[in-house]
Order: C-alpha cells, then sequence, then structure tokens
C-alpha cells in the first residue's frame, strides 16, 4: 500500500518554490497523485462516484461513450468526473485510436485522521 500525500496549497507552493531556488530537491513523490485535505477525497467518493468506479471495474467499458450508455450520465459530466479520477491516481485512461477506456488503478483506500492536527495521512492501495 502506498501512501498519497495530503498538503494543503500553501504548503504545495513553499515548497515548490524552495525547489525552484534550489534551496531543496524535489520531493520523490513530485507528479504523483496529491490532495489537499482528507475531506477533498471524501467529496471525490460520493455514493454516485463510488457507484461509478465499481461499475467501471466491473463491466470494464471499452469507450467513454459506451460508459455514457452504460451510466445515462452527460458525456460531459462523465468525462469531468473520470478526469478527476485519473488525477487522483484512482483509474488510469488508456487511449487506442481515438477511444479512451477507463480502467480503475485502485483497490482500497485507507484514511488515518489526526485528531490533534492537520497530519492527516492516506494509504492506496
Amino acid at each position: 500500500m502506498k501512501h498519497a500525500k495530503v498538503q494543503n496549497l500553501r504548503a504545495l507552493r513553499e515548497e515548490m518554490k524552495a525547489v525552484a531556488r534550489g534551496e531543496r530537491p524535489a520531493p520523490a513523490d513530485a507528479g504523483k497523485p496529491s490532495f489537499n485535505s482528507v475531506e477533498a477525497v471524501v467529496r471525490l467518493l460520493t455514493p454516485t462516484n463510488r457507484r461509478l468506479l465499481a461499475l467501471i471495474r466491473d463491466l470494464k467499458p471499452r469507450s467513454v461513450a459506451e460508459l455514457v450508455t452504460m451510466t445515462g450520465r452527460a458525456q460531459p459530466n462523465l468525462t469531468r468526473t473520470l478526469a478527476k479520477f485519473e488525477a487522483a491516481g484512482f483509474i488510469t485512461m488508456k487511449t487506442v485510436g481515438r477511444r479512451k477506456t477507463p480502467s480503475v488503478v485502485v483497490k482500497k483506500i485507507v484514511v488515518e485522521i489526526d485528531p490533534y492536527s492537520d497530519r492527516d495521512r492516506l494509504r492506496v492501495a
């Protein structure tokens, strides 16, 4: 299980500035999915979006168009949700010709909440 970075935007900005000034090396997890809060993950994993992830995992649609048909969701809405899932590292989008095929890569998300600080942690499997 790998850890996902939980970092507020101000801390991220300061980290990026320090790297740009050469004061520190880029972190090993640079470019990997990160979240500005645990709440952001919870907002992404609504019941509707969880059903969408399960549908992608179980039915393995061959294209976004096929997924639109399966879900009845409008394509722009579905495409935005898929982009958020991909940015979060929950799915990958494989391009074959003109088709994009979603595939679920996340199996489990474990949230560790520190009740005394903002040092919450996410583990993604």
